[in-house]
């Protein structure tokens, strides 16, 4: 049993000559310490190196008939599979320039006959070694990668159950919202698809922002939270006062994610961007808007895409106090509110991507309102 597990550790050492008695030479010196393979041609070796039990190690004649060694190399280093087997050449050739020509191919080392045995033996073993180590650090390397794949794939997942937990909550308190959630949350991925071509958007509509956009979209009335009821929920129109209070869910948003922040203890990216959009989805163009009056690029990318579709998204909803505006009367009001409401370009997209702005309402339809 001993003699079995020990066998099974042994690495495997390819020898390739087309003479016979180098074989045997080279199997005598080397079948105490390793497993020997033999081959005794060119062809044969690339068989026994691209099957499912390659060697450890190849030593490798050059002088051999119909393929010689440093073909038998070449091919080897254009294989993904066999690429990274460390090949010694053991040769009678001892000119320079074949010495030179068998490391440029990639050869690890060049032995010339007649070989010292002492000189062999250390080589293999030296170079046994340095791929046990560099198997060894690939192998880590390999599970570090997955390690943080696994990680950062975890991590997504919490993040998009948060924002979903927290958007949900928020329109829990709104019944007349139903899927406006959902809804914005595509107007504005393609708006921000639409727009990334725009070189006043592009730097900044990058992919992974995008994404992230798309995301924290979920996110943009969370501040409704705070709002009272009575407030909230009136089907009448609100007076100052109420008004007031309905506007002040801005800051709430930005205060509750502003919390999450503190308590984490680090700014996190999708976070700010999710403040911004909470906190500046209100802002005019013009500057009229609230809660700060921002006006033009002063106004976040983010809170701008989530300007028009918000809007939308309000004018062809039933709310407790409107019946629901048609689809044409909602785009004739934001037209209208191009460079005074909205940022111009913002409202271009909108324009260009009708269709899909209906289509988006059909797949996530209110259904009480149909």
């Amino acid at each position: 049993m001993e003699e079995h597990a020990e066998t099974i550790k042994k690495d495997v050492v390819l020898v390739v000559d087309d003479t016979p008695d180098n074989l045997t030479l080279m199997s005598g010196l080397l079948k105490d310490t390793y497993k020997v393979k033999v081959a005794n041609s060119g062809e044969r070796a690339l068989k026994i190196i691209s099957s499912d039990s390659p060697p450890d190690l190849v030593l490798l004649d050059i002088m051999m008939p119909e393929m010689d060694g440093f073909e038998v190399l070449r091919k080897m280093r254009t294989n993904p599979a066999t690429v990274d087997i460390p090949v010694i050449f053991l040769t009678a050739k001892a000119e320079v320039e074949d010495e030179r020509m068998g490391l440029s191919l990639g050869a690890v080392d060049y032995i010339t006959k007649p070989v010292s045995p002492p000189i062999v033996m250390a080589r293999v073993r030296n170079h046994l070694a340095l791929k046990g180590m560099r198997d060894f650090l690939k192998q880590k390397n390999d599970f570090l990668e997955q390690e943080v794949k696994r990680r950062t794939e975890e991590i997504t997942a919490i993040q998009d159950v948060t924002i979903l937990a927290l958007g949900s909550l928020a329109e829990t308190r709104d019944s007349d919202t139903g899927n406006h959630i959902r809804r914005t949350q595509y107007y504005v991925a393609a708006l921000s698809k639409h727009l990334s071509a725009n070189p006043r958007f592009g730097w900044f509509l990058t992919s992974k922002n995008i994404i992230t956009l798309f995301k924290i979209a979920a996110l943009h009335d969370i501040g409704k939270v705070g709002i009272p009821d009575k407030v909230l929920l009136k089907p009448g129109k609100l007076d100052n006062d109420e008004y007031a209070i309905m506007k002040s869910h801005t800051v709430l948003g930005k205060r509750a994610i502003e919390e999450a922040e503190k308590r984490l203890g680090i700014e996190v990216e999708f976070l700010r961007y999710a403040k911004e959009m909470a906190y500046s989805h209100h802002e005019r163009w013009d500057g009229a808007g609230y809660p700060e009056g921002l006006s033009g690029d002063d106004i976040p990318i983010s809170a701008r895409l989530m300007a028009v579709a918000d809007v939308y998204d309000a004018l062809i909803c039933k709310r407790v106090y409107k019946t629901p505006m048609t689809h044409e009367q909602a785009r004739e009001i934001i037209v209208e509110g191009k460079a005074t409401q909205f940022d111009p370009d913002v409202v271009d997209a909108f324009i260009a991507l009708e269709e899909t702005f209906i289509e988006i309402t059909k797949q996530f339809t209110d259904d009480k309102e149909h």
